[in-house]
């Protein structure tokens, strides 16, 4: 490949890696920041759906799901993947001996 070639090239390698460390590289993280934050959700923790509902998580379920309490009584079943955020954890349960 001659130098022509290659300086033709340069200008599309520099976009590229620009994209990258802009764009593709932090969404990832954002994706994996995401991805342990609803795996680490369990019973206690108070949560906002990406609906804006602010609740208790009162069951986690193995399907994928979660039961949060919206008020006193109320109940609903929300896809894990649907957190947007956790406001407050709580402690681990200690081990029964």
């Amino acid at each position: 490949m001659d130098p022509a070639a290659l300086g033709q090239f340069l200008p599309l390698i520099l976009i590229f890696a620009i994209m990258y460390f802009l764009l593709i590289r932090p969404q990832q993280k954002k994706m994996k920041d995401h991805k342990a934050m609803v795996e680490g959700v369990r019973r206690g923790d108070q949560v906002i759906t990406q609906g804006g509902i602010i609740g208790k998580v009162s069951k986690v379920k193995e399907d994928g799901e979660v039961e949060v309490e919206i008020a006193e009584g109320v109940k609903v079943r929300v896809v894990k993947s649907t957190l947007s955020n956790v406001i407050s954890k709580t402690e681990p349960a200690a081990e029964a001996k």
